[in-house]
């Protein structure tokens, strides 16, 4: 049983703005990928999008042997004077942001394709796979042995959920401004642009990262589970945790909606729009949506209405968003904003809970099973959400490729009302999804998860 320590500093600010700074350091490296990385090499390098697609999503099965490993690795770890999962973090930030900045060399355009292809894989393996599987399997465990208490984790996945998008913003506002060229009046990717910026965000990751690590403190301690892996009882447990089984499903879906918005405004914008302007401008409207709207009301109406029941109304209503603007087809880029701003308020909510219904399946794991087991199964949902991040690079690099999409025809006119069409179907599709595997597969609704943790506070005292 996890005992909470008692001559620490109370739960507070100071831990919130750390595990904030945490996922802002996590996606600096990670936005940069899902929203440009395609893109850098359909356009700079001249790697098929098919091709980019199919080896993203090849390299995030990978992840099955390795989030699951590290998972195991973190729950056997020791616990320290500074705790069993902070320092994950100061051992693996400045790696992680090595890795993300040798994805993005434009001084290789001019090599031959199968040195580019093997560039790109291999350095996106060794960043996703290897590296930041290695900062980010502690870092979302973490959340459990900063506080004990349900509302306080909720506030933790508030905040994680604001580092998440002011490192977005960071992301989607500044790059279209700075990384395109107009040539023969289109907007174009600048290969050696993208490089530096690349290289600025791998630093300021770190920073954040440190930030993260000095501002928090453990108070859960988390014991060393010594305790042999058994892949037959693991896969066992998984398959009949139905908690765990809906929350992965929804996660998934959730990435295909969500990265799906992601990577085709990199292209909806410049290309069937050709206005970056406008691309800077959706991604500061998401953010202000998430700030003032989905933050501080996520964890009020969650508290009332429960989380799972508002994570199915929110993506329920940003698929009829996207499924309105297929039908409407705006001219106007910020026509369009609108609608991806009203379907981006959709997802946000269940974006900014995620993270404590998380907690919430660890404790009804531990409800169930008497074991905790914070890390394997975190970093079992942290492979689905990667499973989630292959199927939308595979799936949106064969869509762009069947709608004819080369570095050639970037610009014809049927290419791009391909594009157009994409950039709301997938969504469409993904929260629409999200809302179904929320309401028949995942469990955990208000009441259930109210009588675990009244369950657990009897365990610890």
């Amino acid at each position: 049983m996890n005992k909470t320590q008692r001559n620490v500093r109370p739960f507070g600010m100071r831990d919130k703005l750390g595990y904030m700074f945490g996922d802002f350091g996590n996606d600096f490296t990670f936005i940069l990928s899902s929203s440009f990385m395609a893109k850098f090499y359909s356009d700079v390098m001249g790697v098929d999008v098919a091709i980019s697609g199919l080896l993203v999503m090849l390299a995030r099965f990978v992840d099955a042997f390795t989030d699951v490993t590290m998972g195991q690795i973190v729950d056997r770890s020791k616990l320290t004077k500074n705790g069993k999962f902070r320092p994950w973090i100061l051992r693996m930030c400045i790696p992680v942001a090595i890795a993300s900045f040798l994805i993005y060399q434009s001084s290789f355009a001019n090599a031959s394709m199968g040195f580019k292809i093997f560039w790109m894989f291999f350095t996106y393996l060794l960043w996703g796979s290897f590296c930041y599987t290695g900062i980010n399997i502690p870092y979302g465990s973490m959340a459990s042995a900063i506080s004990a208490d349900p509302s306080d984790r909720a506030q933790l996945s508030t905040w994680r959920t604001i580092g998440a998008t002011l490192a977005g913003t960071a992301i989607g506002v500044g790059t279209p401004l700075v990384a395109y060229v107009t040539v023969n009046d289109q907007k174009v990717l600048s290969g050696s642009r993208m490089t530096l910026i690349a290289g600025i965000f791998s630093l300021c990751a770190i920073g954040c990262y440190l930030l993260c690590y000095f501002l928090t403190t453990e108070r859960v301690e988390v014991p060393k589970n010594d305790n042999k892996l058994e892949i037959g009882k693991l896969l066992k447990s998984l398959v009949t945790n139905r908690a765990l089984l809906g929350i992965i499903v929804a996660a998934i879906f959730l990435l295909v909606g969500m990265l799906g918005m992601q990577n085709m405004a990199a292209y909806v914008f410049p290309n069937y729009y050709n206005n970056t302007t406008a691309q800077s401008a959706s991604s500061l409207a998401g953010t202000v949506v998430m700030l003032v709207i989905c933050a501080p009301l996520a964890t009020v109406l969650a508290k009332k209405f429960g989380k799972k029941e508002l994570s199915i109304v929110s993506c329920a209503f940003g698929a009829v968003v996207y499924l309105v603007c297929l039908v409407v087809r705006p001219s106007s880029p910020w026509v369009y904003v609108v609608f991806y701003t009203l379907a981006y308020m959709g997802l946000g909510f269940f974006n900014t809970v995620i993270w404590a219904m998380i907690t919430d399946v660890i404790d009804d794991a531990e409800v169930k099973n008497g074991v905790r087991e914070d890390g394997t199964i975190y970093s079992v949902y942290s492979f689905a959400r990667k499973l989630g991040q292959a199927a939308t690079a595979g799936l949106s690099g064969l869509l762009l490729r069947m709608v004819g999409y080369t570095q050639a025809t970037q610009f014809d006119p049927d290419v791009t009302l391909g594009i157009f069409r994409l950039s709301c179907i997938i969504p469409a599709i993904g929260l629409g999804l999200v809302a179904v595997a929320l309401a028949f597969i995942y469990p955990l609704n208000k009441k259930r998860v109210e009588e675990n943790s009244a369950m657990l506070a009897k365990k610890q005292k």
